[in-house]
């Protein structure tokens, strides 16, 4: 491998590097340990996938707010078992595909329904985006410079999203943290104790440990029904990410290795990282929109981005630094990428030509929105379903029975 292929190997990271950490920052989970779950989760799908597509994966948006609920419900541990046994859903996906075919996804899980399941994700998240950015202790009381913060990061992020070019528009995110972090230590809002008390190398699970991010992983019933369902929002995401890489690098991954491969590589991704107590795996489309730019197709060099996250997961003064960032920072830059993740699944609706005057579709929508943004639970006992799950079954059932008409 030549020097240079380390060197944009390890600008792959640099560019996956906000949303990485910021997901672990945003459910209470430790940012160095997704480091090393997300390197290490990467190598698990070129493993599965022979190594042949280009794509890096890390931290999944879909999970904030499961995580969030259910670790307030069940526990670190018990949230922790039931992301995992989200590789349910993509064995499942996975065998399917390679038996029917990639048309079997399009048949259970269509555009109007995955449409306003992602929209759920994005929208349920919106009250904890705008209380992230009232004051700096995490409380309800209004502080007019954590407000100031939030929008000069906000600001800044929809600044490189609107006007970057080449490699600057494709880390808005760390852009804006950078931009809110140095804002907020020239205000005297950050606080380096974290920095200072931390080691320059450390094992992350032990800090974790202690500070309560980390527990072994419980397999509970109920962490895990009401995690699982969710896992059918990023497995759609996965193969959009495949076909779009796929455009991009004039190769049909969905043949070779196969949907099903890759799928599968993903779900291990997720099992492996949500055992070892990181946050579940998803491909990244911003370092698909980075190889797309540098024409640089090469999977080698996600296996050098794959081992430099593994590397800076040990390296312990980063850990400190992350965990620094004021929450402010974090909650403006929340409110662009929570209304994103919505308005992607109106753009699911909208570029499928889903025809919003028919009245099943409309059910359809409707319902799943409802059932998603309002916390709807169904159940009887310990079994219970509730939020941005129950919403997609409810999508998927009602797509198999309601009668196809033209009204």
């Amino acid at each position: 491998m030549k020097g240079n292929d380390i060197i944009v190997g390890a600008q792959m990271l640099f560019v996956a590097f906000g949303a990485l950490v910021l997901v672990p920052l945003l459910t209470g989970l430790d940012p160095s340990i997704a480091l090393f779950t997300a390197g290490a989760g990467t190598l698990i799908f070129q493993l599965i996938t022979k190594a042949s597509v280009p794509v890096f994966l890390a931290s999944s948006f879909a999970f904030i707010a499961p995580i969030q609920v259910g670790i307030q419900q069940f526990g670190v541990g018990a949230t922790l078992g039931g992301l995992a046994s989200s590789v349910v859903v993509y064995i499942i996906l996975s065998v399917l595909v390679k038996v029917k075919g990639i048309s079997i996804i399009e048949k259970w899980l269509p555009p109007v329904v995955t449409g306003p399941v992602i929209m759920v994700i994005g929208l349920k998240l919106a009250p904890v985006a705008v209380g992230m950015t009232k004051n700096f202790s995490g409380g309800t009381q209004l502080d007019y410079l954590a407000v100031i913060v939030a929008l000069f990061s906000l600001s800044v992020t929809i600044a490189v999203v609107m006007m970057g070019k080449g490699l600057l528009r494709l880390i808005p995110i760390l852009c804006g943290i950078i931009a809110g972090y140095t804002l907020s230590v020239i205000l005297g809002k950050v606080s380096f104790d974290a920095v200072n008390n931390s080691q320059w190398f450390s094992i992350p699970w032990v800090a974790a440990l202690e500070n309560g991010t980390y527990e072994f992983p419980k397999f509970d019933l109920r962490a895990i029904l009401f995690i699982l369902p969710v896992a059918i929002a990023p497995a759609i995401e996965h193969v959009g990410d495949v076909l779009a890489i796929s455009n991009a690098a004039k190769t049909n991954y969905l043949e070779k290795p196969g949907l099903h491969r890759t799928l599968l590589g993903d779900g291990v991704a997720t099992f492996f990282a949500s055992i070892f107590g990181g946050p579940p795996n998803t491909t990244y489309s911003e370092v698909t929109g980075a190889v797309t730019l540098i024409k640089k197709f090469d999977p080698k060099l996600m296996t050098v981005a794959a081992v430099f996250a593994i590397l800076l997961a040990f390296f312990g003064k980063l850990g400190g630094v992350l965990r620094t960032i004021p929450t402010p920072v974090m909650g403006g830059i929340m409110i662009l990428l929570f209304g994103m993740i919505a308005a992607i699944g109106i753009g699911t609706l909208v570029n499928n030509k889903t025809d919003m005057s028919k009245s099943r579709n409309l059910v359809i929508v409707s319902i799943i929105l409802i059932f998603g943004i309002g916390d709807m639970i169904l159940g009887w006992g310990e079994f219970q379903l509730s939020g941005i799950g129950l919403a997609g079954i409810i999508g998927i059932l009602l797509n198999r029975l309601l009668p196809n008409t033209n009204s």
